[in-house]
């Protein structure tokens, strides 16, 4: 693996010269000035701190884009992650974001070690626009408080909105306006203008001007450090066996979240630039930052597709990009703090409430009800209302276990034709030796489900009539499938029947000699095809 690693670095880095690097320098400023309001915004809106949200993409843009699998990977804290720790924030505080933060990590670390980055492919794509959808529900009802200066109790989502209706809610008109702004700012800014400054940036320092200078009172971010060792950051003394047992499953759940996260927007950034990411090694960077950031008061990190994509549009050449990101990221906190500290939540809570609606795959979803593709309308619906409602691994998992159901179902529905031999096709004279024998066309896989059709449909035969199975449509068999078979040959010839099989693949060829078939030393049973056998019977 290491090798591996070294080999893509010289590959990425063989030619490089004085204009790649100032085109990588570029491309970090302009990403950091889109990911400077978002690592704000998104340590916020996990329970934790604007603090922790500039130190995790400080050192996940250093360490992670160091590692990454692709030179146009670029890691920070993203809204995904924050609609789990909100959870985990309300019951364990942060000291157990930062130990399942850890456990995570090194989760990431393994399933890199040991290749499971193949795994990112089996989650079907209305699954991911389910889920992506869900958080992004998640996300903007999660900034409810913060964009109408209300407040709510509860540990979830739901459990929030319930307490608007039994405790009531309240509106700060001053703070909902700033929030408002900051949306129609972000909707109706021209698009010429986004292209030089970010809407988000631009919308934020706006606010953050206001406020300052009409000393008008708002919640703010409050105090920002100039270090990048938070003082709230990974106690170790602090751990007992009994919290790390309980965080085990929001790690799993963090660990699958950054997978997921990871690989798609590597696969995404793939296809804009045709250069290809190493999952495996993406998981394994991923990993190492996660396991570093608790211990200098980061959250969790993933890649992001809305940086990485940015990046890419930029000009960026090398993995550097995303290390200068980061570098102007700590520049800017050590310059700007005093000025961060009065940015307005409710601008915040306005950037993510515009990032939520789109970060859904609009595209996919339009493409999924217009063409009113019922299963894939199912997965969406059922991830997206999981994801919200449930937990965020569990609602991946139920989409994917949908998915799987559904796939065997259809796979379970094959196509079997009988018909009667017919000699006049071959040019054959004979009608009387062919009168009795029957040829059982089979298309799609023989498994467990598909096997009861199969006995079914050969009782359509008389009992007296010989039988040529054509298995050249099967692809593959199972245990189940392969038993049956065997048995009905047997059974069948002892009674004096000839079953003949015909046209198989390899593989399924294969599969039957392991049930136990033999081919009888007296007579051959097995023909490359029907036609075949049929020349020599007549």
């Amino acid at each position: 693996m290491i090798s591996n690693f070294l080999s893509i670095l010289r590959k990425e880095f063989t030619g490089y010269n004085k204009t790649k690097l100032i085109k990588d320098l570029m491309a970090g400023v302009t990403v950091a000035a889109v990911a400077l309001p978002l690592a704000l915004a998104f340590g916020v809106s996990s329970g934790a701190s604007a603090a922790s949200g500039m130190i995790t993409a400080i050192i996940a843009g250093v360490v992670i884009s160091a590692l990454s699998g692709a030179f146009f990977q670029i890691s920070g804290p993203t809204g995904a992650m924050a609609a789990i720790l909100i959870s985990v924030v309300a019951k364990y505080g942060m000291n157990g974001v930062f130990l399942a933060t850890l456990m995570a990590g090194i989760i990431l670390l393994l399933a890199g070690i040991f290749k499971l980055g193949i795994l990112g492919n089996i989650i079907p794509s209305s699954v991911i626009t389910g889920f992506t959808s869900g958080i992004a529900i998640i996300i903007a009802l999660g900034q409810v408080n913060n964009f109408f200066g209300s407040s709510s109790t509860g540990t979830s989502v739901i459990q929030q909105i319930k307490s608007y209706f039994t405790n009531g809610f309240s509106i700060h008109l001053p703070t909902l306006a700033i929030g408002l702004f900051v949306v129609l700012f972000m909707i109706f800014l021209p698009k010429k203008w986004t292209a030089v400054v970010p809407a988000s940036l631009l919308s934020i320092i706006i606010t953050t001007a206001f406020v300052m200078i009409s000393k008008i009172d708002v919640p703010t971010v409050g105090a920002i450090p100039t270090s990048l060792i938070g003082d709230d950051r990974l106690a170790l003394g602090a751990i007992t066996p009994d919290m790390a047992k309980n965080l085990l499953s929001p790690a799993i759940s963090i660990a699958v979240l950054g997978m997921i996260e990871s690989l798609l927007c590597g696969a995404s950034a793939s296809k804009m630039t045709g250069s290809p990411i190493d999952n495996n090694q993406e998981l394994v960077a991923q990993g190492i930052g996660n396991i570093i950031l608790p211990f200098f008061g980061g959250i969790p990190a993933t890649a992001a597709i809305a940086r990485s994509s940015v990046a890419i549009k930029s000009g960026a050449v090398t993995r550097l990009t995303g290390i200068f990101h980061a570098l102007f990221l700590l520049l800017s906190m050590f310059l700007f703090a005093p000025l961060m500290s009065n940015i307005p939540l409710s601008a915040l809570a306005g950037v993510l409430m515009v990032t939520a609606w789109r970060m859904n795959d609009w595209e996919n979803i339009h493409y999924l009800f217009k063409h009113r593709l019922r299963a894939g309308e199912i997965k969406f619906s059922l991830t997206m209302l999981a994801t919200v409602t449930l937990d965020l691994s569990m609602a991946i998992l139920l989409g994917t276990l949908f998915a799987i159901i559904h796939f065997i179902i259809k796979s379970a529905q094959i196509d079997i034709n009988i018909e009667e031999v017919e000699p006049q096709r071959m040019n054959m004279k004979s009608e009387t030796t062919t009168s009795n024998w029957h040829v059982v066309y089979v298309t799609g896989p023989l498994f467990f489900m598909s096997i009861d059709f199969l006995r079914e449909k050969l009782k359509e035969i008389p009992d007296n009539h010989h039988i040529i199975f054509s298995l050249r449509g099967v692809p593959h068999l199972d245990v189940t499938a392969s038993r049956a078979l065997l048995d009905f040959y047997q059974d069948e010839t002892e009674k004096g029947r000839n079953i003949i099989f015909a046209s198989m693949n390899p593989s399924v060829q294969i599969q039957l000699k392991k049930a136990g078939f033999e081919q009888p030393t007296d007579r051959q049973v097995v023909y490359p095809s029907v036609d075949k056998f049929l020349t020599v019977l007549l």
